[in-house]
């Protein structure tokens, strides 16, 4: 929640999407460390955790059938099926956040992204990462051990397609130096609670301004 004394300031939601394999976790986790009046929106999905995952703080891991509820009661801004799983952002916390002035960062994927923004176009930013190159992401793939050759070889594919789609994205960021692309995107958030629309109050003390005696 902004200190601002002169009136509160609108959070945003924060959009960041980028192909596996290009750091946008590390990117996302960092900024939220660093800033208390940003929070990440914990997705829903029915995989299962990986090592070092936990429930509740990297996903809400649920089972089938409880998704299939969460869908029926319209608990989500946007949900898909993703190489077999099912992955949702819940709908109740995000909106309470805006409520209170604070401000969600969205570490999600491509056609996600899309639907909250078409639902919530004024509080949305849209943040493309870039990889230096197919090749950097495919040894950052392969490096990790997670994913089969089958779903690498997925992961690549749909990157190009993105990538094609980068004009729908109000900014994109290179990752080809890490601490550079996490300042770049620093850069974003301040600028973006600072814009006008998103800070009523200024109105009010801009009167009071032009009231004084001088």
């Amino acid at each position: 929640m902004s200190n601002n004394p002169h009136g509160r300031t609108r959070g945003l939601l924060m959009m960041v999407v980028a192909p596996s394999g290009v750091g946008k976790t590390s990117l996302t986790r960092r900024l939220v460390a660093d800033h208390n009046d940003l929070h990440l929106s914990i997705s829903a999905t029915t995989r299962d955790p990986r090592p070092g995952e936990h429930d509740g703080r990297d996903y809400h891991f649920v089972t089938r059938d409880k998704f299939q509820v969460m869908i029926q009661d319209d608990a989500f801004l946007e949900w898909a099926e993703v190489y077999g799983n099912h992955y949702g952002s819940p709908r109740g916390p995000v909106v309470e956040a805006l409520e209170r002035g604070e401000s969600v960062l969205f570490d999600i994927d491509f056609q996600g992204a899309m639907k909250v923004h078409a639902q919530l176009p004024d509080d949305s930013v849209l943040i493309y990462v870039l990889p230096p190159s197919l090749a950097e992401m495919s040894r950052r793939l392969h490096a990790r051990s997670q994913d089969s050759e089958e779903v690498i070889a997925r992961r690549l594919s749909r990157a190009k397609d993105e990538v094609a789609d980068w004009e729908r994205f109000d900014y994109v960021i290179l990752n080809d130096d890490f601490d550079k692309a996490y300042s770049d995107l620093a850069h974003i958030y301040h600028a973006e609670r600072q814009k006008r629309a998103r800070n009523p109050w200024i109105g009010n003390l801009v009167a009071d301004l032009l009231k004084e005696e001088v």
